[in-house]
């Protein structure tokens, strides 16, 4: 089916769930982002990041022309740019380039640009995978092979926004956990780039460090298996072993690499490099725990006090040499601080100081420099799929070019089939005429989910502008967004995505302000009842749960909801995809039993409970109140059905207060008394209060205590039940407007004015006091609040319940506690 069906029907259906649950959105503002009159503005932002470079002299992104105007007149030599590796040159070289080399040039300063990197491929399904698409080296779809390859891709150079980011996150109201996800994401660091000379070579091998102080620790160095530096040097003897060590890790992901702390793998390259502090030469390793991205892909290995090289060395039976005081024996010191130990010139001298001592070594002898390092790396933007936005770019002499913006949207062309071609292109290279008028080549791969979903916020402010992105009169109005929530899981994803694009869209002056986002609220997981299935690998083959163990197995979600006590309904599941018609059984006892798991409910998980069944049972609002009375917002949640019925019940007894034994509406006009008075506007106060801390869950508890005691009061006063009504219609507005409607008005509710608390009605005017005799309370006495001591014991002795605990004999002492108490003693 063609994805354009499928999005139009999965919209629909969505919008027709929001509706009937009752959310209330401004749809005249509804943006899709495949729509061409929508992806117009994304496809125009990415050719804005083609034709702009970042220039760190003055923090911001500037037109390419400014770039090559300084080329023209003075080459590169003065220019600070958060580019790619480049080499240096004065203008004449510059003047004397052929156009072709200019652009060669120019791509590596495009804050978008071509370049090679190391991507999820699947060869059977002829894409790149995002990480979470692929599970123990296999494709969750299909179960095919996926390696770790290395692509020529459209990237962005968000790599240059890491400072900016990382400054931005003290100037927004969010929370300090997930500010800190993105403060690690980045992952500013401050250290020095050391070369290390290979022994019997020219080359010299650069490594980043955060901790030059322990070079006279180091003992081995350790390659990513994608550095260039692999190829070589590694020697003749140990190539084929070298190879095979490449070939197992290019199956695993680079998240499954980081987050596999158990594992130690690696071989050795029989290349040596030799310790620009101590001369000594030093082996040479490749192992998947270094990572190509981070720093030069290369590092110094100081078993002593890094884990990862403790145990690898370990492992290996490599030297441990400790350089910072601490008991290594069972493992490594990660020592901040302390007295340097067996360290030439830095022995004695504290951590903190060794650190500079060390940098300015380096740097005084050539041996390096300082540097400040991001974890930060650029986002990958091709996708070798159909659905997605087209790049705006065409390819002339092989240099990619971009359409002029009059020609924009380049709208997705019609194809007779989404998949790769026979000889392996994307999807688009199906399209028949995918070239410009004058012939020129367009782009074969498509934009990520992520180009669409960056800016979509700007693009309510003005959704249905023909000539802009978003108006300058819109922009100054609506300024950013004043609150967003959403799932912590966007922390180092569409947050970090959103507020880059932001940045940029601000340094081109279309935008008013640098933050998209000022406060942030990440709800709370509701979580849900998962369901696996275990297929065989390689194969299209699946095993029950308790026969699982007897396979190699990939776990893999199934939808909850054709499930039923963990029995999978197999012919439901063959008729949930293509792939899925021609799967295999193994059964136990003639069925095939899930496994399960209690994980965070998502669609990505298939465990997602249908809210029309819960509509259908309890009505909208019953799911609405039992949503915001689970916990409060911001916390994990537990789904259970089971707990609605409480709620439900609630809604029940809101309706009586409106209506008599019959079922009839019954409201009176009289004036309220105090008590009623007292219960509304406390009330109120509340949930005034908790609107404004989001407190939702206590609101509907406020609502139930309320609820609770008019219907002791059998109050159904028309001056308490339709400012109730009011505050309960954001909570549970399907049936607060039906209230509204008995209570006679003839407008909506949601036009009403918010009800006002009045500290007058919570004034105690009154206190009850307990009187007890010796100790026992045995009435309650009522007094003005004002009444003296004497007033209120002399009111107690002569109360007529007295005279019979009295029976007659003088009181020796009489206690009045003002408010509290009044005791008797006999």
């Amino acid at each position: 089916q063609h994805p354009a069906v499928t999005t139009e029907n999965n919209t629909r259906r969505y919008r027709e769930q929001l509706e009937v649950i009752g959310f209330s959105y401004d749809w005249t503002r509804e943006i899709r982002t495949c729509d061409p009159a929508y992806y117009k503005w994304t496809q125009w932002v990415f050719s804005k990041l083609f034709h702009s470079w970042y220039n760190k002299k003055t923090q911001k992104a500037e037109p390419i022309e400014t770039l090559i105007e300084e080329f023209e007149q003075h080459g590169n030599w003065e220019v600070d740019a958060a580019c790619s590796p480049v080499i240096r040159f004065r203008e004449p070289v510059w003047r004397g380039l052929e156009e072709n080399e200019r652009q060669d040039i120019l791509s590596n300063y495009r804050l978008a640009y071509l370049g090679e990197t190391m991507v999820n491929w699947c060869e059977e399904l002829k894409t790149v995978l995002a990480n979470d698409e692929v599970k123990d080296g296999l494709s969750v779809r299909g179960g095919f092979p996926v390696a770790q390859k290395k692509m020529k891709q459209w990237s962005l150079r968000i790599s240059a926004y890491a400072e900016r980011l990382l400054q931005g996150l003290d100037t927004i109201d969010w929370s300090e956990s997930i500010k800190e996800i993105q403060r690690n994401w980045i992952g500013k660091s401050t250290g020095a780039e050391v070369l290390f000379d290979v022994a019997d070579t020219n080359l010299k091998l650069e490594i980043f460090t955060t901790r030059p102080d322990t070079i006279f620790g180091v003992t081995f160095m350790v390659l990513a298996p994608e550095s260039e530096y692999v190829a070589k040097i590694t020697t003749p003897d140990r190539r084929e072993a070298v190879n095979n060590y490449l070939e197992e890790t290019r199956k695993r992901t680079e998240r499954e690499r980081m987050s596999d702390v158990k594992t130690v793998s690696g071989v050795f390259t029989g290349a040596y490099c030799v310790n620009p502090f101590t001369l000594e030469k030093i082996p040479v390793w490749v192992s998947d725990y270094v990572l190509a991205g981070y720093g030069t892909g290369a590092i110094m290995a100081v078993p002593a006090h890094d884990t990862r090289d403790y145990a690898f060395a370990k492992h290996f039976n490599l030297p441990i040499v400790a350089v910072i005081e601490g008991d290594i024996s069972e493992g490594a010191v990660d020592a901040k601080e302390g007295k340097m130990i067996n360290s030439g010139f830095l022995t004695g001298t504290e951590v903190k100081d060794a650190i500079k001592i060390a940098i300015s070594v380096i740097e005084e002898h050539k041996l390096g420099r300082a540097k400040v390092n991001y974890r930060l790396r650029d986002a990958i933007f091709s996708r070798q799929r159909y659905w997605g936005e087209p790049f705006p770019i065409y390819y002339k002499d092989g240099m990619p070019h971009t359409l002029p913006d009059s020609e924009l949207p380049l709208v997705l062309p019609d194809i007779d089939s989404f998949r790769p071609t026979e000889t392996g292109e994307p999807p688009l290279g199906r399209a028949k005429n995918w070239h410009t008028a004058e012939g020129y080549r367009l782009e074969l791969s498509t934009m990520p989910g992520f180009a669409g979903s960056s800016a979509y916020y700007l693009r309510y402010m003005d959704p249905h502008n023909n000539d802009a992105l978003v108006s300058r009169e819109a922009v100054d109005y609506w300024q950013d967004v004043d609150l967003y929530i959403g799932g912590m899981e966007h922390a180092t994803g569409h947050l970090v995505y959103s507020r880059f694009w932001n940045k940029f869209l601000f340094d081109m002056g279309c935008v008013a302000k640098e933050e998209p986002f000022k406060k942030l609220i990440n709800q709370g997981m509701i979580q849900g009842r998962s369901n696996f299935v275990y297929r065989v690998k390689g194969t299209n083959t699946y095993v029950s749960l308790g026969l699982k163990g007897q396979y190699d197995t990939t776990e893999i979600h199934v939808d909850v909801n054709i499930v039923k006590n963990d029995i999978l309904d197999i012919e439901k599941f063959r008729s949930t995809n293509e792939e899925n018609q021609t799967a295999e059984f193994v059964l136990e006892n003639g069925e095939y039993r899930c496994g399960w798991a209690v994980e965070k409910m998502s669609k990505s998980m298939y465990n997602v409970v249908n809210p029309d069944m819960i509509v259908n049972e309890y009505g909208a609002d019953t799911l609405r109140l039992y949503e915001m009375f689970l916990g409060p917002l911001e916390q994990a949640k537990p789904w259970d059905t089971n707990g609605i019925e409480g709620v439900h019940k609630f809604l029940r007894k809101l309706w009586r207060l409106f209506h008599d034994n019959q079922n009839q509406p019954a409201i009176s006009d009289e004036e309220p008394t105090k008590a009623e008075l007292k219960t509304l506007h406390r009330t109120i106060r509340k949930i005034a209060d908790d609107i404004e801390k989001f407190s939702f869950n206590t609101s509907v508890s406020a609502f139930m205590i309320c609820v609770n005691e008019l219907g002791e009061m059998k109050c159904n006063k028309r001056a308490i039940l339709e400012p109730l009504t009011i505050l309960i219609a954001s909570y549970a507005p399907h049936i607060a407007e039906e209230l509204w409607t008995i209570l006679g008005n003839p407008a909506t509710i949601f036009d009403a004015r918010f009800p006002e608390f009045k500290e007058e009605y919570l004034v105690e005017n009154e206190v009850k006091y307990p009187v007890s005799f010796n100790g026992k309370v045995r009435f309650q006495l009522t007094m003005p609040t004002s009444a003296t001591k004497e007033e209120v014991e002399k009111a107690a002795l002569a109360h007529e319940e007295s005279a019979k605990w009295m029976e007659g004999k003088t009181p020796k002492k009489v206690i009045v506690v003002p408010g509290k108490i009044v005791n008797v003693v006999l």
